[in-house]
């Protein structure tokens, strides 16, 4: 019922992790991850009623890259200097997602509503989302339309195994907390992903392999407004 499918489509994609980002220099890696595709389904609809988890993943293009020259200002320095950014080209992914209910926020029990959720959920993907859409950066634009969840052909359908190795997963910040330890901070998670036929089954933020305690952090606080 709570489970929602949508194509995503974009010119270029930048997926990276955060804690790799060194000087100018931006790489992307092979596939969009788990954080990134996250935020993209938080574009389409949220609230802090619900957290969303992304099921699946399916590339529907060759991955392929193509890399950019990009002038940036020097630090401490009024000349410029060229980075060197690296992008997917021609993305095109199939998504699979749905949401729970965030019981770390007990204030918003009343908006438990699966149903209302569902269908706000469904008229934006319809309507290429409530937000703006980024494939990984605010450079590259994409697109969402609403699709059957492994319609179609793919390039790596009869592709068999395909894995990726040790890659960034995502965040878990303290208002999506699920245990003792990363209440109260921001952890960092990492994964192993294996494509099968073109589609990649994520794990649950709570089952990810390899996690790093980030910084400390407090939730973000709501302002509940009163019905008159």
């Amino acid at each position: 019922m709570n489970g929602i499918e949508f194509e995503v489509t974009g010119r270029k994609g930048l997926f990276t992790c955060p804690e790799f980002k060194v000087g100018g220099e931006k790489c992307t890696l092979q596939i969009p991850t788990y954080e990134a595709l996250k935020g993209i389904t938080k574009s389409i609809y949220w609230k802090p009623t619900i957290t969303w988890v992304i099921d699946a993943v399916r590339i529907m293009n060759p991955i392929r890259m193509e890399s950019t020259g990009i002038i940036l200002p020097k630090m401490k320095s009024n000349k410029n200097d060229i980075a060197i950014y690296t992008y997917l080209k021609d993305c095109r992914y199939q998504v699979k997602a749905h949401f729970i209910f965030n019981k770390n926020r007990p204030e918003y029990k009343n908006d438990w509503n699966e149903t209302k959720h569902q269908e706000i959920a469904e008229r934006m993907i319809a309507k290429g989302g409530r937000q703006d859409i980024f494939l990984g950066t605010r450079e590259c634009q994409g697109y969402v339309k609403p699709c059957k969840f492994g319609e179609g052909k793919g390039f790596y359908d009869d592709f068999s195994e395909l894995p990726f190795g040790l890659m960034y997963h995502g965040m878990t910040y303290p208002d999506e907390a699920y245990s003792k330890e990363t209440r109260r901070c921001v952890t960092m998670r990492m994964w192993q992903p294996i494509m099968r036929n073109g589609i990649i089954e994520f794990a649950k933020p709570k089952d990810c392999i390899l996690t790093k305690r980030i910084c400390d952090m407090q939730p973000k606080k709501f302002e509940l407004k009163e019905e008159h």
